[in-house]
């Protein structure tokens, strides 16, 4: 059986998740938030740039915004315990350390064992409700610090180019209009391409076509407006889901939980 709890941590920036997948595959997909995911049990195999890797009990798996990838279990499945951290959260604190640019993470699974027991102790103590605010304030900075310290490095923004505009611009348009009907015809016009240069564009930069894609950014946003409070009818509506029915299959595939679960 498969099991996921979505959880509040007290920072507004930083969300929760524990969850046992037994049999639960992600297909390929997205997040807009880094995900770091503390695997405690059994193993996760997972695509990412290209390849295909194993995680276990004992590892940390960073996950960064806008980065292209897939989950599945292994024989018994797998327990994790996960951060969702918004990318400004985390690009600030490596500000306060060492610049001003975007965080990149020299290798995307670690083995560390002091700092995954304590990034475990992180997880567990944001979740608790009677846990000193004070305290959850500070160890994320504290324990992160470490984690960027250790396995991070600054560099400038990455730009994917798609014609006249990149997929930093295009997303904050698609964001704009996520309530809207979207045409491939439109988003080229955007980017000053055709519809086939723009196909065959977004597909060798993302690996994804534009609908899929689309659909996870709807997915993505409605996760966030759920979690800020908003019902599950309207948040229906202002992701561009003009069926109740249909935006609780999707969120579910995607998720593996229902919204009115979150």
């Amino acid at each position: 059986m498969n099991t996921v709890n979505h959880r509040k941590s007290g920072i507004d920036d930083i969300n929760l998740i524990d969850a046992h997948y037994q049999s639960f595959a992600f297909k390929r997909h997205y997040h807009l938030d880094y995900h770091l995911g503390l695997i405690t049990d059994g193993q996760q195999q997972y695509y990412f740039n290209g390849a295909s890797y194993q995680a276990g009990a004992g590892q940390l798996v960073i996950m960064p915004p806008d980065e292209i990838h897939d989950g599945q279990p292994q024989q018994q499945g797998y327990k994790v315990k996960v951060f969702s951290i918004a990318p400004e959260w985390l690009d600030h604190q490596a500000g306060e350390l060492s610049g001003n640019d975007q965080v990149h993470f020299q290798q995307h699974k670690v083995t560390d064992s002091q700092l995954f027991s304590q990034l475990s102790q992180l997880h567990t103590q944001l979740g608790n409700p009677h846990f000193s605010q004070l305290a959850k304030d500070c160890m994320p900075i504290e324990y992160f610090s470490r984690l960027l310290g250790r396995y991070s490095q600054l560099r400038p923004q990455h730009v994917v180019p798609l014609g006249s505009k990149d997929l930093r611009q295009l997303r904050d348009y698609l964001m704009a209009n996520l309530d809207q009907k979207i045409s491939l015809d439109n988003l080229a016009r955007q980017c000053d391409l055709s519809p086939s240069q723009l196909l065959r564009q977004f597909k060798k930069a993302t690996g994804m076509t534009p609908y899929a894609w689309l659909g996870r950014l709807r997915l993505e946003h409605a996760m966030a407006l759920l979690k800020a409070g908003y019902c599950s009818t309207d948040v229906a509506y202002y992701v561009g889901f003009y069926d109740q029915a249909h935006f609780t299959r999707a969120f579910k595939q995607a998720f593996g939980v229902a919204p009115s679960e979150i």
